[in-house]
Parts: structure tokens; sequence; C-alpha cells
């Protein structure tokens, strides 16, 4: 993963709408909200266990950690910019059976990982903004 960004446009992630999800209209689509990191797939960056905060009007830029809605499933990856577009990564090299998803569109994206915590280790926590 390249530490550089320069010059990387950054986008609006799409917030979630009213029917996307069992507790649709529990919270406004702006609002920020926590998830709990299930699997390795993330690892070593993300561990299972770890907090993560979306935001979902957070901006897209190459290298972002995202949270996406794809067929029907919510999923949690590295959002990347190819040659002919963008796809979703996950990082643990351990996992070589998790496929690159590519996206038509940035549509897909519902919000951006602004932080991560570890319960009860709080200088552990790291921003991703």
């Amino acid at each position: 993963m390249s530490g550089s960004c320069q010059g990387a446009a950054t986008l609006p992630a799409a917030a979630p709408g009213p029917a996307d999800g069992p507790d649709a209209g529990a919270c406004s689509g702006a609002e920020s909200f926590a998830l709990r990191v299930l699997g390795d797939d993330m690892a070593p960056e993300f561990n299972e266990g770890e907090i993560i905060i979306i935001e979902p009007d957070g901006a897209l830029k190459d290298g972002s950690y995202v949270l996406a809605q794809v067929a029907g499933e919510w999923i949690f990856r590295q959002l990347r910019r190819g040659g002919d577009g963008w796809a979703l990564h996950a990082l643990n090299p351990a996992r070589g059976d998790l496929p690159v998803l590519p996206l038509p569109d940035l549509a897909a994206v519902r919000g951006v990982i602004i932080q991560k915590a570890v319960p009860g280790r709080r200088r552990l926590s790291k921003f991703y903004v």
C-alpha cells in the first residue's frame, strides 16, 4: 500500500438510505456509527474485536477503509483505484482466497472508517482522517 495520496481525488461516500438495514430509520443517514470487526479479512491493520467508527459522509480516496454494500451484503474493505476504476481489497495476505471486488461506481460505498479502537486499551486508538 502506497503511503502517498498526493493529488488523490476525494469524493463523499453515499449515506445509507431509509431501507438499507434492519434498524433503518433509527439514525440519521449522516450520523457516525460504530461496528465491531469480525474475522481476519482486514488483519493486520484491523483485528477481530476492534471497534471501527464509520462516517457515512466521509471523503473517499484511494486507500480509504470503507464499509460497502455488495450483492446485498455489507463488507469492510480497503478502497483502491486501478487503471479502469475502483475495487475493494482485503488486507490479510494469508487470505489469498478473498477476491478483489471491482466496483462499477462508488454508489456501493456507504461510509468511510475514520477511527478504530481496541476495547479497554484507549492508547491503541487510531484515526484515519
